[in-house]
């Protein structure tokens, strides 16, 4: 059967996608209608009840033998985690030259927490699995650095960030832990009687994924407009941030792709290493700032959101690249089909 004529593969990466304008739609709902008085904690409290599910259904989607076999590829595993736990912080604290010329304290705060979060799992496993690099060392790598994140990103914040990250204390630790860490434990203690019903219900994670999300984001915003804090932020900053982020992207990209030529890897492991170690997670990332930055969350996340959209319209068209690069007939709709599983994952974590 002849296959019918693609349509251009522009509109799949594209920033007008319809998880960003639910993202959109929820900060326009945080600056009209925030959650005040009696309203802002249940907010919060079902903010931490969605991700406390997320991540307990993310344990129990994860093979444990899956997860042991991947740590064989131990270089693999390390170079991710060094590129995300030690050159994004290097970087990030670099970037405090450009305090106060192009960033304000609070957006270069966020900027360096940005810095801090663990990689993602869904989107690089889609975009490693286009460009025909190693998927499986792409979900080991994401879902290691996820879980090294829920100890170390809080560490990093207490002793980058300071004062920042006011949050911060044993207590904020403890609750990131019993927020994420245990949940997570949870649903591999129990995958044997849920992991079934996960494989044959895929949607159920990305609901889950995607609705944890926007009410972490609510919550955020919401407590950023009663503090009364968008007046410090112009749309000359927000460009500032956005070129600042997109730099920073770029290096990164650069790094982990040469740098893993420069350690010996071949094609596929360079390609998981560049899309798992130059990304940031917003799943991860948004409930570890509600915990760490209180009232300041919604500034302190808002480049971490920016990042993320960035980074998956670059790595949509740097997968399509790649992919060329190893099969020049690669059909266009396969391109299509991953940027949009990227976009909006339903089995994994973004």
């Amino acid at each position: 059967m002849r296959r019918r004529p693609q349509m251009p593969t522009l509109p799949s990466w594209l920033p007008l996608d319809p998880y960003v304008l639910a993202l959109l739609a929820t900060v326009a709902l945080a600056a009209l209608l925030p959650a005040r008085g009696a309203a802002a904690p249940v907010a919060d409290g079902a903010s931490t009840a969605a991700v406390a599910l997320l991540f307990f259904l993310y344990g129990a989607r994860l093979s444990t033998r899956e997860a042991l076999d991947g740590l064989r590829h131990w270089r693999l595993h390390l170079a991710v985690l060094a590129c995300t736990f030690v050159l994004f912080p290097v970087l990030g604290l670099a970037a405090r030259a450009l305090v106060p010329t192009l960033l304000t304290p609070p957006l270069y705060s966020g900027l360096l927490f940005l810095c801090l979060v663990p990689s993602t799992i869904q989107s690089s496993i889609a975009f490693t699995s286009i460009a025909r690099g190693n998927v499986p060392a792409a979900m080991c790598a994401g879902s290691f650095s996820s879980l090294a994140g829920i100890f170390l990103t809080p560490l990093l914040a207490a002793g980058l960030l300071g004062h920042d990250a006011g949050g911060f204390s044993l207590d904020s630790l403890l609750k990131i832990v019993l927020q994420l860490l245990l949940p997570f434990l949870l649903g591999q203690s129990l995958r044997r009687w849920v992991g079934g019903f996960l494989t044959r219900n895929r949607a159920v994670l990305g609901y889950v994924d995607r609705g944890s999300i926007l009410l972490v984001v609510y919550a955020a915003f919401s407590a950023g407009m009663v503090a009364g804090i968008w007046h410090q932020v112009s749309v000359a900053r927000l460009g500032a941030l956005m070129a600042v982020e997109a730099a920073l992207l770029t290096v990164m990209l650069l790094v982990t792709w040469y740098g893993a030529g420069r350690l010996g890897f071949d094609r596929a492991d360079r390609i998981a290493i560049q899309f798992a170690g130059s990304k940031k997670s917003l799943a991860a990332g948004l409930p570890m700032a509600s915990v760490l930055f209180g009232a300041q969350a919604s500034l302190a996340v808002l480049p971490l959101m920016l990042f993320h959209q960035m980074q998956l319209m670059v790595c949509a068209v740097l997968a399509r690249r790649r992919a060329a690069d190893a099969d020049p007939e690669l059909p266009s709709d396969r391109v299509v089909e991953v940027s949009r599983t990227a976009q909006h994952p339903a089995p994994g974590a973004r």
